[in-house]
Formats: structure tokens, C-alpha cells, sequence
């Protein structure tokens, strides 16, 4: 049976194959005769491998060719676990992410999903935060001599979450890729800005110095910007590592970056408690990818264990210590001891708590707010929330960021890939834990720490970035399709 991919050798004069002098790909043309060759002249082929006309393999290989792309083969990649990635330009980088496309383009196209929902989360956590905010500053501000004004905190407030909705709403509309694209920079910037309160530029305020210096009498806390650059970049970098990212060398490499951050967060601003939180970030997008659970709740159980130990022995070890962290732990393990410096704050909160009973004296008759709880409007807002509205008005501003995280936790399942979902979970991280911690230490469960309760307490750094935060997840819900478009 002849090959129907390559035609005989027409001899001169002849007429073969289907229809007359047909062209075809496999049509070499008309050759003259061959004449026969004596056998001694053959020459020893015996050990070498066939050989073939070149037009002939040259016509098959264009056929090949034309299989290939009619059957559209595709080589199979190396996989992931066994190729490095190689180092890619800027430009390239942007052009890989697609870093520019549909930026700024239209805000809700057909097909394209928004999170209303949790746009009303927010904006209704910012008035009810300002509403607060108001009422737990206004007698401070009034009998503070620089001051003077019981609109100070709130009109402050007012103004940056203004700004932070425009910033929200801008950064929501860009696409989420080009962070990845500059996740590395983001993420030097970031230290770089913590570096720089140890120089002239920083302010301490409170005994803590935490911040820098920007005109205007405004100042910026560098540790805000450290939590968006690790959520960004421990994201990206486990979307590059691919199938690494979950063996040791990919777990450390990433424990290593975060640690970095972390270890800036606590020796150059000094902040423990905002280390403990960008370490935990980093702890909880690994868990993420990671297909084990075990060996996690091994770990967490013996980090548990070790701080029980090490808690127990500093009691009756450095109980005459100066280090302040130190005497925290103490005064939290025996509050009625120091009643009257360590755990002041704390035990004071908590006569507010219990004496708003169930529904509370009411918004503005808080009477722990009136000089006895030290700086209200920031970490202890929680106890005026407890004193003026009660336990039903904690748990309604519970419920509200239970909403929140549900939103983010949607987001991060139905983002269109990875790097988004990835990007999602950091920020369900973030305000989980700034939750978690803060209820935890105005109820006498963790020691006093630094930590706000986001979008209430006062801080413009922390609600301008938190409303970044908040751009950046509507960018990424912006990219989910709705089924049937």
C-alpha cells in the first residue's frame, strides 16, 4: 500500500498519481533515469543508518509540522519542582503579570462581579468607628492643654478616612497583578521606611518611637506599610516557588523573608506586638498551600507548650526586672498584685465592662472614659464600646467584622488565581488577628500589647492603609466572572 504522504518519483514523460502533472507539496519534479550501478561500486552501508533523498525528509518534516499544529501538540513543561525561575527583567515582568492591562478601565463590565456587601461592611465599620471615636476623645481633647477642642481626634479621623475611601476606591480599580510585579520593591521600601526611625526623622510619642516625621505636623508609622508589603510579597513569592513553595528549602526561604520583616518590625520601631502579627501572616499563607495540616498543629502546640515554660519561669525568675514586656507578663499573671500601675489599664477596662451590663448606660455616659482609662480612643475603645452600649453593642461590632472576614473569605475562594487568593487570605489574616488580639487583651486574656481594633480605633496610618487593604480585595473581587457571562 503506497504512503499518502509522500508520492512516487515520477520518471520523465509519465503521468501518475490523482489528476494531470497534480502539484503537491511531496511533487519534486521529473528526474531523469538513474543508471544501474555495479555491485562492486555499492558502497558498505551495512553500519550506517539509511539514507533518504533530501527533498523527501525535508517534505515529510513540513507534514510533521502540519500534524503538530493541526492536533495543536503542546511539549510538556518541566515541571515546577525541577526548573529554577529564571530571573526576569522589569519589563517583562510587567508584561508577564499583565500589569497594566484594563488598569483604570471601567468600573463593572457585564460579567464581572463587585463586593457590595462588603463595601456596606466597611463604610458602615468607618461611621460607627468615628461615631465612637467621638465619644471616647472628647473629654481627653478638651482638657488636654495642646488641644483643647473635643473635635481634634474626630475631625482628624473624619479627614484621612476621607481620603482613605478615594484611595480605596482608586487602588480597587487597579489590577491586583502589579503588586507582583513590584511586590520585592514594596517590600524594601517598607524596610527601608522602618530604618528610618532610627534617624532624626523619627518621633517618639508616648515613650515609643514608632513613627516619622512628615510636614504638615502629620507622621507616618512605617510597621502599617510592613504588613501590605509582607502580604504582597510572601504571596508572590509562593506563586513563583510553585511545587517548592511546600518543601523545606521553599518554607524556609519564605519563614526567612518574613522573619526579616518581623525582626525590622521589633528592632527598629520597637513593636512586638505588630511582629508577632506579620510573623503570623507569613505562618498563615504557608499553612494555605500547604496539603498537610499535622505537622502545623505539631508545631502549635509545641510553640504553646515552650511559651507556658518560659512564662512560668520568668515569673519567679525575673519578677524584679525592669524590662517593661516583662512586667506586662507579670501583671497579667498576677493583676491584683499591680493593681495600681502594670494592670491599671486593663482592670480598669474591665469595671467599665461590667458595669455597661447588657445594653449599656447609653452613647456618651461612659464614666471610665473621664481621665481613669489612659488614651480611650486608641487600644481600649473596645471597654467604652462595652460601658456606652453594652455587650449587645460589642456584639454587634463583632458580627460586623465576622461579616467582613466572610466577604474576604469569599473573595479569597473565588479569585480567578493564586497570587489573588493568596493576597485575599493575608488580608483575612491581618484583620483577624488585629481582632482577635485586641478583644483578647481588653478582656484580661493576653497580655497588654499595642495593638488597635481596626477601623475604630484612632491611627491615621493604620486606616489609610487598612482602606488600602480594602481597595486592594474589591480589585480582586472585581476579577471573579459570574457564572453564565
Amino acid at each position: 500500500m503506497r504512503s499518502r504522504t509522500v508520492q512516487p518519483i515520477r520518471r520523465q514523460g509519465k503521468k501518475t498519481g490523482r489528476g494531470k502533472n497534480r502539484k503537491s507539496p511531496h511533487n519534486f519534479g521529473d528526474t531523469q533515469p538513474m543508471k544501474p550501478i555495479r555491485e562492486e561500486d555499492r558502497p558498505d552501508l551495512s553500519d550506517t543508518q539509511p539514507i533518504y533523498p533530501a527533498g523527501i525528509m525535508a517534505g515529510y518534516r513540513e507534514y510533521q509540522r502540519a500534524v503538530d499544529r493541526r492536533r495543536q501538540v503542546i511539549k510538556t513543561p518541566k515541571p515546577a519542582a525541577e526548573r529554577r525561575a529564571p530571573r526576569r527583567t522589569k519589563a517583562q515582568r510587567i508584561r508577564d503579570a499583565g500589569a497594566i492591562r484594563r488598569a483604570f478601565g471601567k468600573s463593572v463590565s457585564k460579567g464581572e462581579y463587585f463586593d457590595f456587601d462588603m463595601l456596606c461592611v466597611i463604610i458602615f465599620l468607618m461611621c460607627f468607628g468615628l461615631v465612637m471615636l467621638y465619644s471616647a476623645s472628647a473629654y481627653e481633647a478638651q482638657v488636654d492643654v495642646q488641644l483643647q477642642d473635643d473635635m481634634y481626634y474626630f475631625s482628624k479621623q473624619a479627614l484621612i478616612g476621607a481620603v482613605g475611601v478615594v484611595v480605596m476606591f482608586l487602588v480597587s480599580r487597579l489590577d491586583y497583578h502589579v503588586y507582583g510585579a513590584y511586590a520585592f520593591e514594596i517590600f524594601v521600601i517598607s524596610m527601608i521606611l522602618m530604618a528610618l526611625v532610627r534617624t532624626p526623622l523619627g518621633v517618639t510619642l508616648n515613650g515609643a518611637r514608632r513613627w516619622i516625621g512628615l510636614p504638615g505636623n502629620l507622621t507616618l508609622q512605617p510597621a502599617e506599610v510592613t504588613k501590605i508589603a509582607v502580604i504582597l510579597f510572601i504571596s508572590y513569592e509562593l506563586c513563583r516557588l510553585g511545587k517548592r513553595a511546600v518543601t523545606s528549602e521553599g518554607i524556609m526561604r519564605v519563614l526567612a523573608f518574613g522573619a526579616i520583616a518581623a525582626g525590622g518590625v521589633l528592632f527598629l520601631t520597637d513593636n512586638l506586638s505588630t511582629a508577632i502579627i506579620v510573623m503570623a501572616i507569613t505562618c498563615i499563607l504557608i499553612f494555605v498551600i500547604h496539603p498537610k495540616t499535622k505537622p502545623f498543629l505539631i508545631i502549635i502546640g509545641a510553640a504553646a507548650a515552650a511559651a507556658a515554660v518560659i512564662i512560668a519561669v520568668l515569673a519567679f525568675v525575673a519578677a524584679d526586672s525592669d524590662n517593661f514586656r516583662i512586667q506586662r507578663i507579670i501583671s497579667w499573671l498576677n493583676p491584683e498584685a499591680t493593681a495600681e500601675d502594670g494592670s491599671f489599664q486593663v482592670l480598669q477596662g474591665l469595671y467599665a465592662i461590667g458595669s455597661g451590663g447588657f445594653f449599656g448606660k447609653g452613647l456618651g455616659n461612659s464614666t471610665q472614659k473621664l481621665g481613669v482609662i489612659p488614651e480611650a480612643q486608641n487600644d481600649m475603645i473596645l471597654v467604652v464600646i462595652c460601658e456606652e452600649l453594652g455587650v449587645f453593642g460589642a456584639i454587634i461590632i463583632l458580627i460586623l467584622f465576622g461579616l467582613l472576614l466572610y466577604r474576604l473569605m469569599f473573595i479569597a475562594k473565588n479569585a480567578p488565581d493564586l497570587y489573588g487568593s493568596l493576597i485575599a487570605t493575608g488580608i483575612f489574616a491581618h484583620i483577624a488577628l488585629q481582632v482577635v488580639f485586641n478583644v483578647a487583651v481588653v478582656t484580661g486574656l493576653f497580655p497588654t500589647t499595642g495593638i488597635t481594633l481596626p477601623f475604630v480605633s484612632y491611627g491615621g496610618t493604620a486606616i489609610l492603609f487598612l482602606m488600602a487593604e480594602m481597595g486592594i480585595a474589591l480589585g480582586i473581587s472585581r476579577r471573579i466572572k459570574l457564572e453564565g457571562d
